[in-house]
Order: structure tokens, then C-alpha cells, then sequence
């Protein structure tokens, strides 16, 4: 130590050598900060979960029929099949498959409807797998949407993960308002497809129905009664043929109810020979009815067929209409490709709308013409990660106000508390270092997490009391006389051993936390966050220490 005493005071007494670390300081913390704007280090709220399942969601166009679906979800099947790691698969046809993490906030348990499916993965399990779930979700994604999506045109295949976080409807969502349903389609569509343009966003979807064509059946009261029918007769024959229906009971001593005997047509029968109002007619006049009289009415004589648009269902939050558009991301943060598309989207809209900012990212559409308001709000994943980091944020702003403050008390003196600040917040160097050194050396991308935050908010206390062991010692040195600059290399010197012996307890706790795919980021910020505090407080701090008249 004596040796590192003869350094720290050689440095003390060279002005040049004070410049010198003051400077390769500055340069190191602007350096490490710089690198989140440049993204050199990506932020993320929490990285990819490997885990032992996953699901893909099928949704063909509204009004498709139960085998359109199936002929999709048998092409995702026959892609899956052929993957060792998948141990079975379970395929639930117009219907959610039963409601797990993922599908709390997606929607799941509400699907009802032919044209929807959604298939379950299971996988072998994760210690013993070498591709990790999300890596094999990204290498499948591409090639199942390639080769089924074209199947059926207007058909959205998703693949679902399971969350690392809190469950939300996808990683970005854009809450669309306004009044104009028509118009607020196009809005969604145009949205759709810059999304579908942006980098690094997949999976992107429009969650409303569809307007198609159909064909709708009505009974004309008048003929039927002329014909000697009832309108029950033609409902139940409409029925039979196209959906089937109950036609008697059964008794049986193990049922204390009746059992329904239920008549459906076969699948051919059922079929139309094309979609056309000349193919229902055809349908229709095969169908026959026996009135009063024993004479045989064809069906097509007493219904009448209207073409019409089908009606969309309609969404409100807040007593307002609005329609989500949603997008995922792949293996990248939501905050980049969200601030690319967002500077699209103000570009493409501001020929025909009047686009200002209204709060944070949201954006606010004013038709030129008509003067309709349109708002435009991001959700999802990216605003929980929005939220948390300031939050996270407000909290750190709000330890340094404490410390600051508790300091001031303690030592009655504004430049010693203010030196015990910067030495804490300096070790943001290591932090944010240290997630690069990590990115470099791991194969996935290495993110700046909320966990890592939590990390930084907690070397705090760990570098304020470095700070306060040197500033404690230097100052009661100092009241035996001895020479300021000797006092400070002494105090250095002297607390080195209990300051490296605890940060090496630090950095071998946290080597436990740094494998683990949540809380990676916290223990990578403890490590290197403490190596950084460590150098902080043993070379800049003393020189610091030196240019304060207070000590």
C-alpha cells in the first residue's frame, strides 16, 4: 500500500497529472453515455425468456370458413413437425387455445369464430435445449408466414412468446380514435403498412374485421303464407341445410335429462359450387317443402337473396371509438423502430393532415379539409418500458437528492457532499461499459434492462460509502496535523484494502445473478458498476478531495 500511497500523492502534486484524470474521467463518462444514442448499447425493458413453449395464432379474413383455417393451420403444422427440439403440438380450431401468460391480454379466451386458430408448441426442455425459444421463433417466423400466409390472401400468422415481463397486447400497439369509421380504416391500413416497412417490427396486425360480401336470406312472409307454410318450416330447413339442427330426443337410464339427437347434412351437401348468388339459388331450389295441400314448394320461391356488406365489429376505450394496430418486435428494442416509424408516419400523413405532437410520442391528425380529429397513442410493451425507465429514473434522481442532502447535513459543507454525488453517479461508466463488453462477448444482443437500472439506483450506497471512508479518514489525519496531501494519499492508501475486499464480495454475489436471462443486466451493472466505483473513488475522488477548500 505503500506504493499506491506514493502514486495517489504524486498525482496530488502534479497539476498535470490532476488534468490528466480529470480529464480521461470526462472523456469515459461521455464516452459510456454516448453509447445509448448511437446504440452501441440497446435499452430494453427486459430481454428475451427462453422458454418451453410458445403458440402461434392464425387468423384468416373475416368470413372465412372453418376448412380455410384448417387447410392454414395443417401448413404451420407440417413446418413445426419437422423441428426435434418440438415435442407436441395442439391445435385448436376456431377457438383460443386455453388462456396462458401470454394470452391473459391478447384475447384468447374471447375467440369464437372460423376463422381463427391458434396452435400450442411444446418444447423439450430449456437446460437441456441449445436454441433458446425466441431464437427459434425468430429462425421459424419468416419461413411459416412465406410459405402459409399465401395460402389464403389477407391471412395473418403470429408467433407468440411468452412474456419476460408483464403481459401486454403486443410489444408496440397504436391506439387509433376518431369518428369517422371509414375513414379511421384507412388511417389503420396506412399505419399497417409503414409498420410492416419499419425494421426489426414483425407480426404486425390491424385488429378489426374485415368488410366482405354475403349473402343474406329473407323469408318473404307474404309468399309463405300464400304457399301454405309457416315461416318455422322454412327456418328449420335453412338451418338443416347449411348448419344442422335437433330433430328428437333421446331417453336414456343414464342421463336424468334428454339427450338431443342432433341431424347435420354431409360435408358435400352442405357445400356451395361456388360463391354466388346463382350457386345459393341453385342450393335453394334443391330444397323442397310440403305444404298443406301435400304439394312440394321449392325454397328459393318463398326467400329472397340480398347481396350486403357484412357489419364490423366495433371497439371503444373511454367511450371512444378505436381501432389497435399491433406489431412485435424481433430480437430488438421497441424504442428504436417506434421512433423510425413514428418519423414516418408524421411524414406520410402531413400531405393530407395537420400533425403536431401531443404528449410524449403521441400524435394528434387534423384533416385539411374536413377538420377531423384523429389521435394516434402508443401502448404496449414499449410504454410499460417507457414507464419503467422514468420511473426508474425519477427514483435514481430522487437517491441523489437524498444522499446529497443527508450529506450536507452531515458535513455541513455543499462541495464535500457534491464530490460524494459525482464519485456515486460516476459509476455509470461501469454500467453502461460493462453491458457492452457483455453484447460483445455474448451471441444474443446484451440489453440495458430495467434490472440493470435497479443495479445502478443500488451502487448508490456502495459508492457513497467509498467516498465516505477516504473524505471520514482524510479529515480526522487532517486534525493530527498532518499535511492535507499527505493526509488524502494516506486516507487513500489506508481504505484501499476494506474498499477492494468488499467490492470483491460484491462482484462474486453478483456472478450469479449475471447467468440469469431476467436479472443479467443487475448483476452485470453490480460488476463492473462496482469496478468503476472502485477506480472513481480511489483516483478521481482523491483529486477531487484535493481542489476542495472544505477539507
Amino acid at each position: 500500500m505503500k506504493l499506491f500511497e506514493k502514486i495517489i500523492y504524486s498525482i496530488l502534486n502534479s497539476k498535470f497529472k490532476k488534468f490528466l484524470v480529470l480529464f480521461i474521467t470526462f472523456l469515459a463518462f461521455v464516452g459510456s453515455v454516448m453509447m445509448l444514442p448511437t446504440k452501441v448499447v440497446l435499452a430494453k425493458m427486459l430481454p428475451g425468456k427462453s422458454a418451453n413453449t410458445y403458440s402461434v395464432y392464425i387468423d384468416t379474413p373475416t368470413g372465412s370458413s372453418i376448412e380455410q383455417t384448417h387447410m392454414v393451420t395443417h401448413c404451420v403444422n407440417k413446418i413445426l413437425k419437422k423441428e426435434k427440439e418440438i415435442t407436441d403440438i395442439e391445435t385448436y380450431l376456431g377457438l383460443g387455445s386455453p388462456l396462458d401468460y401470454a394470452g391473459l391480454v391478447k384475447g384468447s379466451g374471447f375467440k369464437r369464430s372460423e376463422n381463427v386458430a391458434e396452435i400450442v408448441v411444446n418444447l423439450t426442455d430449456k437446460h437441456t435445449r441449445d436454441e433458446k425459444s425466441f431464437m427459434m421463433v425468430h429462425r421459424l417466423r419468416p419461413v411459416i408466414q412465406k410459405s402459409c400466409e399465401n395460402l389464403i390472401k389477407g391471412t395473418n400468422i403470429k408467433m407468440i412468446e411468452q412474456p419476460a415481463g408483464p403481459p401486454t397486447l403486443a410489444s408496440i400497439v397504436v391506439e387509433l380514435y376518431g369518428e369517422n369509421s371509414s375513414k379511421m380504416r384507412e388511417i389503420a391500413s396506412e399505419i399497417a403498412s409503414i409498420l410492416k416497412n419499419t425494421k426489426g417490427l414483425v407480426d404486425v396486425d390491424i385488429m378489426q374485421d374485415e368488410i366482405f360480401k354475403k349473402f343474406e336470406l329473407k323469408v318473404d312472409k307474404e309468399k309463405v303464407i300464400r304457399s301454405g307454410l309457416s315461416i318455422k318450416q322454412v327456418n328449420q330447413i335453412l338451418y338443416l341445410a347449411f348448419e344442422g339442427m335437433e330433430v328428437a330426443v333421446k331417453n336414456s337410464e343414464n342421463s336424468p335429462e334428454q339427450i338431443p339427437l342432433f341431424l347435420v347434412l354431409s360435408k358435400k351437401t352442405k357445400e356451395l359450387s361456388s360463391f354466388s348468388k346463382q350457386a345459393l339459388e341453385d342450393k335453394l331450389s334443391s330444397l323442397k317443402l310440403m305444404n298443406k295441400k301435400g304439394m312440394m314448394i321449392p325454397v328459393n320461391e318463398i326467400v329472397n337473396i340480398n347481396e350486403v356488406n357484412s357489419s364490423p365489429t366495433l371497439m371503444s376505450k373511454d367511450l371512444e371509438k378505436m381501432v389497435n394496430i399491433t406489431a412485435e418486435t424481433d430480437l430488438v428494442s421497441q424504442v428504436y423502430p417506434l421512433l423510425v416509424a413514428r418519423d414516418k408516419i408524421k411524414e406520410h400523413f402531413s400531405k393530407n393532415y395537420i400533425v403536431t405532437n401531443t404528449h410524449l410520442f403521441n400524435l394528434q391528425l387534423k384533416d385539411r379539409v374536413s377538420g377531423e380529429i384523429f389521435n394516434l397513442n402508443w401502448d404496449g410493451e414499449m410504454k410499460v418500458t417507457m414507464d419503467t425507465f422514468r420511473d426508474l429514473g425519477g427514483a435514481f434522481i430522487a437517491a441523489l437528492i437524498l444522499i446529497f442532502l443527508l450529506m450536507v447535513i452531515y458535513y455541513k459543507s455543499f462541495a464535500i457532499s457534491g464530490i460524494i454525488l459525482l464519485g456515486s453517479f460516476l459509476s455509470i461508466i461501469g454500467v453502461i461499459v460493462g453491458h457492452w463488453v457483455m453484447d460483445m462477448i455474448t451471441v444474443d444482443t446484451f440489453f440495458l434492462t430495467a434490472t440493470s437500472l435497479i443495479g445502478f439506483i443500488a451502487l448508490m450506497g456502495i459508492s457513497s460509502r467509498n467516498s465516505l471512508l477516504l473524505i471520514d479518514f482524510t479529515l480526522s489525519l487532517m486534525k493530527k496535523k498532518m499535511e492535507k496531501r499527505r493526509a488524502i494519499a494516506v486516507a487513500t492508501a489506508t481504505r484501499a484494502k476494506p474498499i477492494f475486499l468488499t467490492a470483491a464480495a460484491i462482484i462474486l454475489a453478483s456472478t450469479l445473478l449475471a447467468k440469469d436471462p431476467i436479472f443479467g443486466g443487475l448483476g452485470i451493472a453490480l460488476i463492473f458498476g462496482t469496478i468503476a466505483a472502485v477506480a472513481v473513488s480511489l483516483i478521481f475522488v482523491p483529486v477531487l478531495m484535493d481542489n476542495t477548500k472544505s477539507i
